[in-house]
């Protein structure tokens, strides 16, 4: 059996793998993400390629998240694999796109609610895995229909906590379910981990999905 190490908290993330007969290890990495973030950023504007579109930001916070495991981790030594994991929300109400994570508070997730309500976002989810001295990496993105929510929901819904802790500030797997009318895309990407984009990656070094499988599936 290959060993997969999650570089990650995300509880959706690992009860994807689990739901997919794969039991990973799990470490949590200690990346400063808005200074890496900061860091590519300004490398895409000095080398003239403009601002780093969403989709590039994922997978460059994915990737910092996999090696910082990977290089401090006890654990990553009993790991044949490494992956990372980011997701962003993409949101434009026709005043200009915005890039968002996690909302900062309660009244950040609210006034966010309120924008995306009635509408559509993408929610961009780097992938980045690293095993046997390669690494691959690649986002999967995901169109969002959002339910035109009140503002008593929405403040009902904030007041649960739950969009505080999930980038995008909702989950389409837990309370905000009811929220989101349809999707455009892969359906674990928006969980946060795509497996289908999990298999390419793993095919790419060499490896199938039942390798990670744990033992007889029930």
């Amino acid at each position: 059996m290959t060993t997969l190490l999650l570089a990650s908290a995300s509880p959706a993330r690992l009860s994807t793998l689990r739901s997919a007969g794969i039991n990973p290890l799990v470490a949590v990495s200690t990346v400063d993400e808005p200074a890496v973030l900061a860091a590519a950023v300004a490398e895409a504007v000095a080398s003239g390629r403009g601002e780093l579109p969403a989709a590039e930001q994922v997978l460059v916070l994915a990737r910092a998240k996999a090696q910082d495991v990977l290089g401090t981790a006890p654990v990553a030594a009993q790991a044949d694999l490494v992956l990372g994991c980011d997701s962003m929300l993409e949101i434009d109400d026709g005043s200009g796109a915005e890039v968002v994570g996690k909302p900062a508070d309660a009244a950040d997730a609210v006034a966010r609610w309120r924008r995306m309500r009635g509408r559509s976002a993408e929610l961009h989810t780097g992938h980045w895995l690293v095993g046997g001295g390669q690494e691959v990496g690649a986002t999967s993105s995901t169109v969002v229909h959002f339910a035109d929510l009140s503002d008593a929901e929405i403040d009902a819904y904030v007041a649960t906590g739950e969009p505080l802790r999930v980038a995008g500030a909702f989950t389409i797997d837990g309370l905000g379910g009811p929220f989101v009318t349809g999707i455009e895309g892969d359906h674990h990407g928006v969980v946060g981990l795509s497996l289908p984009l999990l298999r390419d990656l793993l095919g790419r070094l060499g490896h199938t999905v039942p390798d990670l499988w744990s033992g007889p599936l029930a």
